[in-house]
């Protein structure tokens, strides 16, 4: 029998277990739950963006989309607008107050990434971002979608 820690899948799972717990504690003194995290930050980056956009890009279900974005729009930090021509399809504006705490929250992250990656290299850290970058690519295609920002 393998190992589980042989199968790259199951590395890649449990890093991404041990990292959304991490960034899960980090966001708690900001109110902000992964997927609202996800959806603020593509509504500050891509301004306009869909709610199923922003849900596939973030690899969930458009309901936990939904429900991330109602408690975003409830406390003002997010507003969902139509256009004229598809008032059906919302898309989401950060607010400036949305802008703000975005801004603070991605600092924090960004402070957790590092702490995570630390036993790398620099150039382990690139090569690791690159790899799982084009694994992502070929497993969810708007993840990395190039034409946004």
């Amino acid at each position: 029998m393998n190992q589980p820690d042989r199968h790259t899948g199951y590395v890649a799972w449990q890093i991404g277990q041990i990292m959304a717990s991490r960034i899960e504690r980090t966001l708690r003194p900001f109110q902000l739950t992964l997927a609202q995290n996800s959806a603020l930050t593509q509504a500050v980056l891509d301004p306009g963006v869909s709610s199923a956009t922003a849900a596939r890009r973030a690899a969930i279900t458009p309901q936990s989309m939904g429900t991330a974005v109602t408690g975003l729009v409830e406390r003002g930090l997010l507003e969902r607008r139509t256009t004229p021509r598809d008032r059906r399809t919302h898309r989401l504006h950060a607010t400036q107050a949305g802008r703000r705490l975005a801004a603070e929250a991605g600092k924090a992250v960004a402070a957790t990434h590092a702490e995570a990656l630390q036993s790398l290299t620099p150039t382990e850290q690139e090569q690791a971002h690159t790899l799982l970058l084009k694994l992502l690519a070929s497993l969810n295609p708007s993840a990395v979608d190039d034409s946004t920002p």
